[in-house]
């Protein structure tokens, strides 16, 4: 299990960036490229499998030398383009929207092998050109020119595809549909079982004991948490750790991160603790879901600026947070304490809980948006399309509480009548608050 864990952690890892699966494209169709067209001189009949008609001039080497370098020359040309295109897409999105959605743009499939499309014709046609040659005899690889041919046509043909991806890419309702459709994998992916019915927010923690601090070595956001990891050690050492910090907390140098019972770790035990945990600059998506709720709002903050005042936009991030907290919410999360084998061994693990995360995902928009009475409307909407799917009543008069605040941070700056729709939709929240399913 622990071997899939990191698997899957470094693949996660290897799958964003404009490197990882471009340049493998890329390399792969250079292979490719260079073992057809020694396929072809050690086997000539691979050749004569292309219908002559479709390359008359197979028996002239100078002329399959010309077709492998304008299809190489004409394809970094289109890579120019394409990169220009990437560069004008990030910078478009980084202003207008916000800074933290270019790791959705850069982590795009289709842009990664768009880019590996391009690479990957260009270095085909590069190892295909030492076999073709006049001398000592002439040989014209026939299948390998014929194949640059074809990539040479689906590369246009991609082209007009990734022109088409990236506008439609660009449209704010496909950021934050796409941002609501990562989060929800993140929470299926965190939480996999459904929520039974009875069950709590969360099970009792035990109360903390005392123990000896391991202090963090490297500034920096907390992007993943090995678990089965710390339970293995946590069982190897008979000891009980206790995560401090949860996915996507900033954890200065020199500040506790986990609590270890018993007497002083090792030095050994203390890195092997610290060796579950991945920092860097920035918060991503791999276990915080709270990240991709933190994109979203991004987006509508700045749509319900006086600056812009989208609120189009702020509308339709509100609806997709509804859509991320229902999902949360049918879900049943993780064992706050993981026990090992040995009964003293456990690691007590910081969860998301539900109600902190609506208020992540509301109250901000709810602060900067007391003007806008219709995206006011639409959080009351939102809430009450939520409470109608929890079966906990803790939550629900939580849900309600909070469209109560709404409605009270709108009457100081609304006529009567202006709020009637208002108090009406509050109604109906406390109605589907009242009902117990």
């Amino acid at each position: 299990m622990r071997r899939l864990v990191a698997l899957h952690h470094l693949l996660f890892r290897f799958r964003g960036g404009f490197l990882v699966r471009p340049v493998l494209i890329a390399l792969g169709l250079g292979a490719f490229g260079a073992v057809l067209s020694a396929v072809e001189e050690a086997v000539p009949a691979v050749g004569r499998l292309v219908p002559r008609v479709l390359f008359p001039s197979s028996s002239d080497p100078q002329v399959a030398q010309v077709i492998l370098a304008c299809v190489a020359t004409s394809t970094m040309t289109i890579v120019s383009i394409v990169f220009a295109i990437l560069l004008m897409t990030l910078t478009l999105a980084s202003m207008q929207f916000s800074p933290r959605i270019i790791v959705s743009f850069i982590q795009d499939r289709v842009t990664q092998q768009t880019l590996g499309m391009f690479l990957g014709t260009f270095a085909y046609c590069l190892a295909a050109l030492p076999a073709t040659r006049s001398l000592p005899y002439p040989f014209v690889p026939v299948a390998t020119v014929f194949g640059a041919m074809i990539l040479a046509l689906a590369s246009v043909g991609w082209l007009l595809f990734f022109i088409h991806h990236v506008s439609q890419a660009i449209s704010v309702n496909h950021i934050v549909d796409r941002i609501a459709w990562e989060t929800e994998a993140v929470i299926d992916e965190m939480m996999p079982s459904p929520r039974r019915a009875g069950s709590r927010e969360e099970e009792p923690v035990p109360a903390e004991a005392p123990g000896v601090p391991v202090l963090n070595r490297a500034s920096g956001y907390i992007r993943y948490v090995d678990t089965d990891r710390l339970v293995a050690l946590a069982t190897a050492t008979g000891r009980s750790i206790r995560v401090l910090r949860r996915v996507g907390h900033f954890v200065p140098a020199g500040v506790p991160l986990v609590l270890v019972s018993g007497p002083h770790p090792a030095a050994r035990t203390g890195d092997d603790v610290l060796a579950a945990f991945e920092f860097g600059p920035s918060r991503t998506m791999e276990q915080d879901v709270e990240f991709g709720v933190l994109q979203i709002i991004d987006i509508a903050l700045r749509a319900v600026s006086p600056a812009v005042n989208d609120p189009s936009t702020a509308i339709s991030c509100v609806d997709q947070l509804s859509r991320i907290l229902i999902r949360f919410a049918s879900r049943e999360l993780p064992p706050p304490v993981l026990r090992g084998r040995a009964s003293a061994a456990s690691v007590s693990v910081l969860w998301p809980d539900f109600l902190r995360l609506v208020d992540v995902a509301f109250e901000q928009i709810r602060l900067f948006s007391k003007a806008d009475l219709a995206v006011n409307l639409r959080m009351m909407r939102a809430l009450t399309d939520i409470v109608s799917t929890l079966p906990d009543a803790g939550w629900r008069r939580a849900l309600a509480a909070r469209g109560r605040r709404i409605v009270a941070g709108c009457e100081p700056r609304f006529e009567e009548h202006e709020l009637v729709e208002l108090r009406e939709r509050l109604a109906s929240l406390e109605r589907a608050a009242a009902e117990f399913r």
